[in-house]
Protein backbone atom coordinates (compact mmCIF):
# COMPACT_ATOMS: atom_id res chain seq x y z
CA UNK A 1 0.00 0.00 0.00
CA UNK A 2 1.81 3.18 -1.18
CA UNK A 3 2.02 5.94 1.35
CA UNK A 4 1.36 10.04 0.92
CA UNK A 5 4.23 11.94 1.00
CA UNK A 6 4.82 15.56 1.64
CA UNK A 7 4.05 18.02 -1.67
CA UNK A 8 7.91 19.25 -0.57
CA UNK A 9 9.56 16.11 -1.15
CA UNK A 10 7.15 15.17 -4.22
CA UNK A 11 8.51 18.08 -5.87
CA UNK A 12 11.75 16.75 -5.60
CA UNK A 13 11.04 13.55 -7.15
CA UNK A 14 11.52 13.21 -11.09
CA UNK A 15 7.84 12.59 -11.28
CA UNK A 16 6.63 15.50 -9.68
CA UNK A 17 9.69 17.58 -11.43
CA UNK A 18 8.19 16.25 -14.34
CA UNK A 19 4.90 17.25 -13.26
CA UNK A 20 5.33 20.46 -12.04
CA UNK A 21 7.02 21.64 -15.88
CA UNK A 22 4.40 20.45 -17.64
CA UNK A 23 2.40 22.35 -15.86
CA UNK A 24 4.39 25.26 -16.05
CA UNK A 25 4.71 25.80 -12.50
CA UNK A 26 8.62 24.92 -12.49
CA UNK A 27 11.04 25.41 -15.11
CA UNK A 28 13.87 22.56 -14.38
CA UNK A 29 16.48 25.34 -16.93
CA UNK A 30 15.72 28.71 -15.00
CA UNK A 31 18.81 29.02 -12.53
CA UNK A 32 20.22 26.23 -14.40
CA UNK A 33 21.83 26.97 -17.49
CA UNK A 34 24.79 29.63 -17.86
CA UNK A 35 23.70 32.79 -19.89
CA UNK A 36 26.33 34.94 -20.64
CA UNK A 37 25.83 39.30 -22.09
CA UNK A 38 26.71 39.31 -25.81
CA UNK A 39 29.95 40.55 -26.19
CA UNK A 40 30.18 43.77 -29.33
CA UNK A 41 32.40 42.66 -32.49
CA UNK A 42 34.65 45.29 -33.39
CA UNK A 43 33.83 46.78 -36.90
CA UNK A 44 36.20 46.08 -39.35
CA UNK A 45 36.41 49.65 -41.32
CA UNK A 46 37.91 47.78 -44.46
CA UNK A 47 35.11 45.48 -44.88
CA UNK A 48 32.34 47.92 -43.90
CA UNK A 49 33.77 50.35 -46.77
CA UNK A 50 33.92 47.33 -49.35
CA UNK A 51 30.31 46.32 -48.25
CA UNK A 52 29.61 49.93 -49.48
CA UNK A 53 30.81 50.07 -52.34
CA UNK A 54 29.44 47.09 -53.73
CA UNK A 55 25.79 48.26 -52.92
CA UNK A 56 27.06 51.31 -54.96
CA UNK A 57 28.20 48.92 -57.87
CA UNK A 58 24.85 47.28 -57.49
CA UNK A 59 22.84 50.09 -57.59
CA UNK A 60 24.30 52.05 -60.42
CA UNK A 61 24.11 49.01 -62.41
CA UNK A 62 20.86 48.65 -61.97
CA UNK A 63 18.88 51.99 -61.44
CA UNK A 64 21.21 54.64 -62.91
CA UNK A 65 20.54 53.24 -66.74
CA UNK A 66 21.63 56.52 -67.99
CA UNK A 67 25.60 56.12 -66.89
CA UNK A 68 25.36 52.27 -67.08
CA UNK A 69 28.30 51.27 -69.64
CA UNK A 70 27.20 47.99 -70.08
CA UNK A 71 23.28 48.45 -70.66
CA UNK A 72 23.94 51.23 -73.05
CA UNK A 73 26.42 48.94 -75.52
CA UNK A 74 23.45 45.97 -74.95
CA UNK A 75 21.08 48.62 -75.90
CA UNK A 76 22.94 49.48 -79.17
CA UNK A 77 23.86 45.63 -80.16
CA UNK A 78 20.18 45.15 -79.00
CA UNK A 79 18.85 47.28 -81.74
CA UNK A 80 21.11 46.06 -84.59
CA UNK A 81 20.46 42.64 -84.53
CA UNK A 82 17.04 43.26 -84.11
CA UNK A 83 17.46 45.33 -87.58
CA UNK A 84 19.22 42.78 -89.14
CA UNK A 85 16.83 39.91 -88.49
CA UNK A 86 14.06 41.81 -89.74
CA UNK A 87 15.91 43.05 -92.73
CA UNK A 88 17.33 39.65 -93.33
CA UNK A 89 13.82 38.49 -92.99
CA UNK A 90 12.17 41.02 -95.66
CA UNK A 91 14.66 40.28 -98.31
CA UNK A 92 14.31 36.29 -97.59
CA UNK A 93 10.43 36.70 -97.79
CA UNK A 94 10.75 38.93 -101.16
CA UNK A 95 13.09 36.53 -103.09
CA UNK A 96 11.11 33.91 -101.99
CA UNK A 97 7.63 35.51 -103.20
CA UNK A 98 8.96 37.02 -106.26
CA UNK A 99 10.11 33.01 -107.37
CA UNK A 100 6.30 31.97 -106.99
CA UNK A 101 4.24 31.36 -110.02
CA UNK A 102 1.96 33.65 -110.56
CA UNK A 103 -1.42 33.30 -109.47
CA UNK A 104 -4.34 31.58 -111.38
CA UNK A 105 -2.06 30.27 -114.40
CA UNK A 106 -2.63 26.71 -115.50
CA UNK A 107 0.96 25.70 -115.78
CA UNK A 108 1.20 25.98 -111.49
CA UNK A 109 1.82 22.92 -109.73
CA UNK A 110 -1.26 23.04 -107.42
CA UNK A 111 -3.16 23.26 -110.53
CA UNK A 112 -1.95 20.04 -111.89
CA UNK A 113 0.64 17.75 -110.31
CA UNK A 114 -0.13 17.61 -106.76
CA UNK A 115 -3.18 17.69 -107.06
CA UNK A 116 -3.70 15.22 -109.77
CA UNK A 117 -1.56 13.04 -107.55
CA UNK A 118 -3.40 12.98 -104.27
CA UNK A 119 -7.18 12.38 -106.83
CA UNK A 120 -5.66 9.91 -109.29
CA UNK A 121 -3.16 7.60 -106.96
CA UNK A 122 -4.57 8.79 -103.83
CA UNK A 123 -6.87 5.32 -103.25
CA UNK A 124 -4.27 2.85 -104.37
CA UNK A 125 -1.16 4.24 -102.58
CA UNK A 126 -3.09 4.75 -98.98
CA UNK A 127 -6.07 2.60 -99.37
CA UNK A 128 -8.52 5.10 -97.45
CA UNK A 129 -11.58 6.47 -99.54
CA UNK A 130 -11.66 9.67 -98.18
CA UNK A 131 -8.80 11.52 -100.11
CA UNK A 132 -8.74 13.93 -97.66
CA UNK A 133 -8.04 11.57 -94.58
CA UNK A 134 -5.38 9.70 -96.69
CA UNK A 135 -3.70 13.11 -97.67
CA UNK A 136 -3.56 14.21 -94.22
CA UNK A 137 -2.39 10.91 -92.23
CA UNK A 138 -0.39 9.10 -95.05
CA UNK A 139 1.27 11.98 -97.28
CA UNK A 140 0.86 14.90 -95.19
CA UNK A 141 1.35 12.43 -91.74
CA UNK A 142 4.13 14.34 -90.18
CA UNK A 143 2.60 17.63 -90.52
CA UNK A 144 -0.63 16.21 -88.67
CA UNK A 145 1.18 14.75 -85.80
CA UNK A 146 2.77 18.34 -85.73
CA UNK A 147 -0.65 19.92 -85.09
CA UNK A 148 -1.41 16.95 -82.77
CA UNK A 149 1.94 18.08 -80.50
CA UNK A 150 0.51 21.38 -80.83
CA UNK A 151 -2.42 20.55 -79.23
CA UNK A 152 -0.37 18.76 -76.17
CA UNK A 153 1.87 21.97 -75.81
CA UNK A 154 -0.88 24.18 -75.54
CA UNK A 155 -2.81 22.19 -72.72
CA UNK A 156 0.87 22.04 -71.05
CA UNK A 157 1.04 25.73 -71.43
CA UNK A 158 -2.40 26.17 -69.84
CA UNK A 159 -1.82 24.01 -67.04
CA UNK A 160 1.46 26.07 -66.16
CA UNK A 161 -0.75 29.52 -66.19
CA UNK A 162 -3.74 28.26 -65.17
CA UNK A 163 -3.34 24.89 -62.64
CA UNK A 164 -4.73 25.55 -58.96
CA UNK A 165 -2.77 23.69 -57.10
CA UNK A 166 -4.57 22.65 -53.75
CA UNK A 167 -1.34 21.98 -51.89
CA UNK A 168 0.00 25.67 -51.98
CA UNK A 169 -3.56 26.82 -50.74
CA UNK A 170 -3.19 28.97 -47.79
CA UNK A 171 -7.55 28.27 -47.02
CA UNK A 172 -8.45 25.81 -44.18
CA UNK A 173 -9.66 22.31 -45.08
CA UNK A 174 -13.41 24.35 -45.09
CA UNK A 175 -12.69 26.99 -47.62
CA UNK A 176 -10.98 24.45 -50.00
CA UNK A 177 -14.11 22.08 -49.53
CA UNK A 178 -16.46 25.42 -50.01
CA UNK A 179 -14.19 26.60 -53.06
CA UNK A 180 -14.57 23.02 -54.81
CA UNK A 181 -18.39 22.85 -53.90
CA UNK A 182 -18.82 26.37 -55.83
CA UNK A 183 -17.50 24.67 -59.25
CA UNK A 184 -19.98 21.91 -58.74
CA UNK A 185 -23.80 21.33 -60.58
CA UNK A 186 -26.59 22.75 -58.67
CA UNK A 187 -28.49 19.54 -59.46
CA UNK A 188 -30.17 20.25 -62.38
CA UNK A 189 -32.06 18.01 -62.75
CA UNK A 190 -33.13 18.84 -66.82
CA UNK A 191 -29.81 18.45 -67.01
CA UNK A 192 -28.38 15.53 -65.70
CA UNK A 193 -31.05 13.95 -67.12
CA UNK A 194 -30.47 15.08 -70.73
CA UNK A 195 -26.96 14.10 -70.11
CA UNK A 196 -27.50 10.85 -68.98
CA UNK A 197 -29.31 10.05 -72.58
CA UNK A 198 -27.13 12.08 -75.09
CA UNK A 199 -23.76 11.16 -73.56
CA UNK A 200 -23.71 8.01 -74.67
CA UNK A 201 -25.25 8.94 -78.05
CA UNK A 202 -22.50 11.45 -78.38
CA UNK A 203 -19.58 9.79 -77.50
CA UNK A 204 -20.63 6.46 -79.64
CA UNK A 205 -21.54 8.98 -82.49
CA UNK A 206 -17.64 10.55 -81.69
CA UNK A 207 -15.97 6.91 -81.80
CA UNK A 208 -18.18 6.31 -85.48
CA UNK A 209 -16.68 9.56 -86.82
CA UNK A 210 -13.21 8.32 -85.82
CA UNK A 211 -13.54 4.77 -87.34
CA UNK A 212 -14.88 5.83 -90.21
CA UNK A 213 -12.93 8.34 -90.93
CA UNK A 214 -10.87 6.98 -93.96
CA UNK A 215 -13.98 5.87 -95.51
CA UNK A 216 -16.80 9.03 -95.45
CA UNK A 217 -16.20 12.56 -93.90
CA UNK A 218 -14.92 12.51 -90.34
CA UNK A 219 -11.55 11.52 -88.78
CA UNK A 220 -9.33 11.98 -85.66
CA UNK A 221 -9.85 15.70 -85.34
CA UNK A 222 -13.92 15.61 -85.95
CA UNK A 223 -14.77 12.60 -83.92
CA UNK A 224 -12.10 13.91 -81.32
CA UNK A 225 -14.10 17.16 -80.88
CA UNK A 226 -17.38 15.30 -80.97
CA UNK A 227 -16.26 13.10 -77.29
CA UNK A 228 -14.84 15.68 -76.24
CA UNK A 229 -18.21 17.46 -76.21
CA UNK A 230 -19.41 14.96 -74.80
CA UNK A 231 -17.18 14.50 -71.62
CA UNK A 232 -17.91 18.49 -71.52
CA UNK A 233 -21.75 17.95 -70.94
CA UNK A 234 -21.23 15.25 -69.20
CA UNK A 235 -18.98 17.31 -66.26
CA UNK A 236 -21.10 20.40 -66.37
CA UNK A 237 -24.53 17.90 -65.57
CA UNK A 238 -22.56 16.00 -62.58
CA UNK A 239 -19.45 17.71 -61.54
CA UNK A 240 -16.13 17.36 -61.20
CA UNK A 241 -16.25 14.38 -58.53
CA UNK A 242 -18.36 11.97 -60.77
CA UNK A 243 -16.22 12.67 -64.22
CA UNK A 244 -12.90 12.10 -61.97
CA UNK A 245 -14.05 8.58 -61.35
CA UNK A 246 -12.99 7.55 -64.95
CA UNK A 247 -10.92 10.73 -66.40
CA UNK A 248 -7.85 12.35 -64.21
CA UNK A 249 -5.10 14.78 -65.04
CA UNK A 250 -3.40 10.80 -65.26
CA UNK A 251 -5.58 9.40 -67.20
CA UNK A 252 -4.93 12.76 -69.73
CA UNK A 253 -0.92 12.38 -69.36
CA UNK A 254 -1.12 8.41 -70.15
CA UNK A 255 -3.32 8.49 -72.90
CA UNK A 256 -1.76 11.67 -74.45
CA UNK A 257 1.63 10.42 -74.33
CA UNK A 258 0.86 7.23 -75.47
CA UNK A 259 -1.04 8.26 -78.53
CA UNK A 260 1.74 10.33 -79.32
CA UNK A 261 3.94 8.21 -79.01
CA UNK A 262 2.89 5.41 -81.31
CA UNK A 263 2.05 7.87 -83.92
CA UNK A 264 5.40 9.30 -84.03
CA UNK A 265 7.02 5.44 -84.17
CA UNK A 266 4.60 4.09 -86.75
CA UNK A 267 4.82 6.81 -89.09
CA UNK A 268 8.65 7.02 -88.29
CA UNK A 269 9.02 3.70 -89.39
CA UNK A 270 6.11 3.94 -92.83
CA UNK A 271 8.40 6.93 -93.81
CA UNK A 272 11.55 5.44 -93.39
CA UNK A 273 10.54 2.04 -95.25
CA UNK A 274 9.12 4.37 -98.19
CA UNK A 275 12.34 6.61 -98.69
CA UNK A 276 14.26 3.78 -98.91
CA UNK A 277 12.06 1.87 -100.70
CA UNK A 278 11.51 -0.80 -98.20
CA UNK A 279 8.63 -3.11 -98.07
CA UNK A 280 6.79 -2.01 -94.88
CA UNK A 281 4.75 -5.55 -94.57
CA UNK A 282 1.49 -3.33 -93.49
CA UNK A 283 -1.78 -4.23 -95.80
CA UNK A 284 -3.79 -1.60 -97.13
CA UNK A 285 -6.49 -4.36 -97.30
CA UNK A 286 -9.52 -3.63 -99.64
CA UNK A 287 -10.43 -0.63 -100.13
CA UNK A 288 -14.28 0.81 -98.36
CA UNK A 289 -14.11 -1.93 -95.39
CA UNK A 290 -12.95 -1.30 -92.08
CA UNK A 291 -9.69 -2.56 -91.55
CA UNK A 292 -8.30 -0.89 -94.48
CA UNK A 293 -6.00 1.94 -94.88
CA UNK A 294 -3.18 0.60 -93.52
CA UNK A 295 -1.83 2.82 -90.30
CA UNK A 296 -4.57 5.52 -91.51
CA UNK A 297 -6.83 4.09 -89.04
CA UNK A 298 -4.79 3.76 -85.89
CA UNK A 299 -3.60 7.36 -86.09
CA UNK A 300 -6.73 8.59 -86.64
CA UNK A 301 -7.53 6.49 -83.34
CA UNK A 302 -4.53 8.53 -81.95
CA UNK A 303 -5.69 12.06 -83.38
CA UNK A 304 -9.09 11.85 -81.79
CA UNK A 305 -7.82 10.80 -78.14
CA UNK A 306 -5.36 13.79 -77.92
CA UNK A 307 -8.24 16.19 -79.64
CA UNK A 308 -10.60 14.92 -76.87
CA UNK A 309 -8.48 14.77 -73.93
CA UNK A 310 -7.25 18.63 -74.92
CA UNK A 311 -11.17 19.76 -74.98
CA UNK A 312 -11.64 18.08 -71.66
CA UNK A 313 -8.76 19.79 -70.24
CA UNK A 314 -9.21 23.42 -71.54
CA UNK A 315 -12.52 23.22 -70.49
CA UNK A 316 -11.48 21.94 -67.16
CA UNK A 317 -8.37 23.95 -66.45
CA UNK A 318 -10.40 27.38 -67.01
CA UNK A 319 -13.25 26.55 -64.98
CA UNK A 320 -11.79 25.41 -61.92
CA UNK A 321 -7.93 25.22 -62.33
CA UNK A 322 -7.23 21.72 -62.50
CA UNK A 323 -9.22 18.23 -63.10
Amino acid sequence: MSRLIPEEEYGKKPAGAFRQWMSGIRDPYLGNVEVKARVGQDENEELLKEHQEEVVSVIRKVHDVANNSQYILFRKFYKAAALICCLTLTVMLLVTVAYLPPVGSADNPAHNEVAAKYIEDGLQDTGAVNIVTGMILDYRAFDTFGESNVLFIATCTVLILMRNDKKKGKGSAEEEEHRDSFYEPKADKILQTAALILVPFIILFGIYVILNGHLSPGGGFSGGAIIGAGLILYLNAFGFEKTERFFTAKTYKWVSFSALSFYCIAKSYSFYTGAHHLESGIPLGTAGNILSSGLILPLNICVGLVVACTMYAFFALFRKGGF
